[in-house]
């Protein structure tokens, strides 16, 4: 974990709610992919934890989407602004276990994540499946990003105004060689549900403190309590408890 002053390079809204935020900064400690920074912000007493979409020598680049205090503060940031952040935290998705063809799949915000994951197993030469689930058409974020990795692109929305008509589960393929996903709960059991292969599930929880001082994001697993924001997000199929 590292806190550093980051500068806002750019911030924009890129689909209904949802913003991109880069950054320029410190981003030594951002070691793997899906992990998360946690940001702090004025008048506010807890950090806000966004995961992290791409990270090259010193841009960090988030997409987040405007819910509550803390997000709709961060939309309307202009470039130029600073943000106190801590970064380098979580484990991250182990890219060593991908096989030849790893599917990712994502919904809502749960996507972002997905993209530096995607790109790291692009360059090790992995053919990459990614599935995305949204509400509707204008919810529908880094598609293109996805595509111009060389992923092939399914995507699920709930009413059906693009892609499958339904949720991830109802666009999953055959054969991959071992799972990665991000979304919420719900979300992550229908996948665990509806798949056999090895795999990495990443949760979203609501978090005190971002690096394990708290306790306030534990969760039950096989092998007893783990905190999301330190032992996870990322855990593996086997320990889950469901």
């Amino acid at each position: 974990m590292k806190q550093s002053i980051f500068t806002i390079t750019e911030n924009r809204q890129i689909a209904a709610g949802t913003y991109e935020m880069c950054l320029r900064g410190d981003t030594a400690a951002i070691t793997a992919p899906g992990q998360f920074v946690n940001i702090r912000l004025d008048g506010l007493f807890l950090r806000r934890p966004i995961s992290v979409c791409n990270c090259t020598d010193g841009v960090l680049r988030l997409v987040y989407k405007a819910v509550g205090h803390g997000t709709e503060q961060m939309a309307a940031m202009r470039p130029g602004q600073t943000l106190d952040v801590l970064t380098g935290l979580g484990n991250g998705y182990d890219l060593s276990k991908a096989g030849d063809a790893p599917l990712l799949i994502g919904g809502g915000v749960g996507v972002p994540p997905l993209y530096l994951l995607a790109r790291k197993l692009r360059e090790a030469g992995k053919t990459v499946t990614v599935v995305l689930g949204f509400n509707r058409a204008d919810e529908i974020i880094l598609k293109e990003d996805f595509e111009a990795l060389g992923c092939t692109v399914r995507i699920a929305t709930l009413d059906g105004s693009v892609g499958v008509k339904g949720f991830v589960t109802d666009a999953l393929p055959q054969g991959a060689s071992c799972l990665y996903t991000c979304g919420p709960e719900p979300m992550l059991k229908a996948v665990y549900r509806a798949t056999d292969c090895p795999g990495q599930f990443s949760f979203e929880e609501r978090m005190g403190c971002g690096f394990g001082a708290c306790m306030g994001c534990s969760c039950k697993t096989v092998t007893g309590y783990k905190r999301i924001c330190t032992d996870g997000p990322v855990l593996e199929r086997e320990e889950i408890l469901w």
